[in-house]
């Protein structure tokens, strides 16, 4: 019986931080390259209307992105906002060009490479 409720212990405490790491990993972050890049347009508006009738309306970017070694690459990526113009964005980027996310950061807290290519 003590080997029992071990067990039943250690599988509770297994599913509690199990559950605790699905609520606050970012898997859409975790080994992606980052890369920079600034706002220089509005995007390209979308409108997709959904089974339920409803219209969602998203906006497509195709943009130049340099990472910290001043390596650039063109990315496209969509938002469900207009981004807001000259805003600097920190793109997460899986299998060489597949943003699966983005952070809007200052300038200051760009690498220095990259800055000199945003500019």
């Amino acid at each position: 019986m003590k080997k029992f409720l071990t067990i039943v212990g250690i599988l509770f405490v297994v599913g509690v931080a199990g559950l605790f790491a699905l609520t606050k990993i970012d898997f859409n972050r975790m080994n992606a390259d980052n890369y920079y890049l600034q706002i220089t347009e509005d995007g390209v508006q979308h409108e997709n209307k959904l089974d339920d009738g409803s219209v969602m309306i998203s906006y497509s970017y195709k943009l130049e992105a340099t990472n910290a070694d001043g390596e650039t690459i063109p990315l496209e990526f969509t938002a469900h906002k207009n981004l807001r113009e000259d805003a600097y964005l920190k793109m997460y980027v899986k299998k060489d060009d597949q943003v699966s996310s983005y952070d809007e950061v200052k300038f200051e807290d760009i690498p220095k490479k990259a800055q000199e290519k945003l500019k």
